[in-house]
């Protein structure tokens, strides 16, 4: 698990080097910031549109083998950009197509590389295990973004691409060395069928939909990411709008944002058994934070408040995937993981822009105030609804001795 660790925290480093430089290589060959969109889109859009199909793959291969041809072919992928962007052979075009084909192949990885963690730790050590991952994931994404910086600046774009490369064939180099805590759960159930057969596929979709635990956990997971976790967007124009702060500000804000997603990580992993109701309290908590943070007056204000915002939001994350990687049998637990992938994909292309238009209309304030009331009002609704659901009498078949309208059975019973 530490090795596995280390080498995670270097592919993170290296895709966060990777996804910094690309936004300013989209910029640097277009001039136009939709382009940089429609990139990120594109590459994007294979988990919108095949993430069940990855995960039905994981859950029929080998995990160990799917993972590390994975990363070999997200390593080969990045090896062929940097060298045509240091031959100044790379155009819209190429760059659209190599970013579908890294998406595809991530419909696969991702699950695999999440799931694979799991497998070496003991049963009842899995949450600690995925507490962990979401540790190295923040710390790889502040090191790889600041480290983006200094290696267009000494050593040109190609460069990042090239790192990157270098971190995916490590990750591939480590997984055959990987063995299995005593304890771990192994990797079984592979039913008969192909990958995609329908058989396969609706199995994953149908465990997802009959169970409310996982569907709760869309629901409070998908209103958390439209309306309260877009803060690159909504804090940026609140810092050089109504706050006055300038990119230096802002940029304190994202340093304070990414010590807190640390610290809230280092809090998710010594949770023992997460739940639902965990992650929708503390959701409705960021968004009450939220709330605060959008009447902040002053930027120092702001700054104390971001530091708590960050630690729910990374406390909840990770309480979040324990519940969603830890709920399914392990045999259905990569489909489960593609479902979540599309529908996270959803949630990534549908909020930015919902999230840009309650600006238009309300400015930064009002989105952060009415995005973080919406919230906390959908969670605190869910959680009445179910407990009247969870308190309403059973009422059995009636005989002809039973009183008329009588329950049978009372709430306690």
């Amino acid at each position: 698990m530490r090795w596995w660790s280390v080498a995670n925290f270097v592919s993170n480093a290296g895709t966060w080097m990777q996804l910094t430089v690309q936004n300013l290589l989209v910029l640097e060959i277009t001039g136009s910031a939709a382009a940089t969109g429609l990139s990120m889109s594109v590459q994007a859009a294979p988990a919108l549109l095949i993430s069940v199909l990855g995960g039905a793959a994981v859950d029929r291969w080998p995990r160990r083998l799917t993972a590390a041809v994975s990363q070999a072919l997200l390593g080969a992928i990045a090896f062929t950009t940097a060298v045509l962007v240091a031959l100044d052979r790379i155009d819209m075009t190429s760059l659209m197509v190599l970013a579908a084909v890294t998406g595809v192949v991530a419909t696969v990885d991702n699950p695999a590389c999440a799931l694979l963690g799991n497998d070496l730790v003991p049963t009842e050590d899995v949450p600690s295990a995925i507490g962990v991952g979401a540790l190295v994931h923040q710390a790889g994404r502040l090191v790889g973004a600041a480290l983006a910086g200094v290696a267009v600046g000494f050593l040109g774009t190609s460069a990042a691409y090239f790192a990157n490369g270098l971190s995916f064939l490590f990750v591939a180099a480590v997984i055959p060395f990987l063995r299995p805590a005593a304890g771990a759960v192994r990797q079984t159930g592979r039913e008969p069928g192909g990958v995609g057969s329908d058989l396969t596929v609706r199995e994953g979709l149908a465990y997802f939909v009959r169970r409310p635990r996982l569907v709760a956990l869309a629901g409070v997971t998908g209103i958390s990411a439209v309306f309260g976790r877009n803060y690159g967007l909504t804090l940026a124009v609140l810092v050089t709008g109504p706050l006055a702060g300038g990119a230096g500000s802002f940029g304190t804000v994202s340093t304070v944002l990414a010590v807190g997603g640390i610290l809230g990580a280092v809090l998710g992993a010594r949770l023992r058994r997460p739940s639902v109701r965990l992650v929708g309290a503390l959701a409705a908590a960021g968004a009450l934070l939220q709330v605060v943070a959008g009447l902040s007056p002053s930027l120092a204000v702001l700054i104390v408040l971001v530091l708590p915002m960050a630690v729910v939001e990374s406390v909840s994350d990770t309480a979040g995937t324990a519940v969603l990687q830890t709920d399914p049998p392990a045999h259905l637990r990569g489909r489960v993981l593609g479902v979540w992938g599309s529908i996270g994909t959803v949630w990534g292309l549908g909020g930015p822009p919902a999230l840009g238009l309650l600006m238009e209309l309300a400015g930064p304030r009002g989105a952060l105030v009415a995005g973080g009331l919406l919230i906390a009002g959908a969670i605190g609704t869910g959680s009445l609804l179910r407990r009247r659901r969870a308190a309403a009498p059973v009422v059995l078949r009636k005989e002809d001795h039973d009183t008329l309208g009588k329950p049978a059975l009372s709430p306690a019973a």
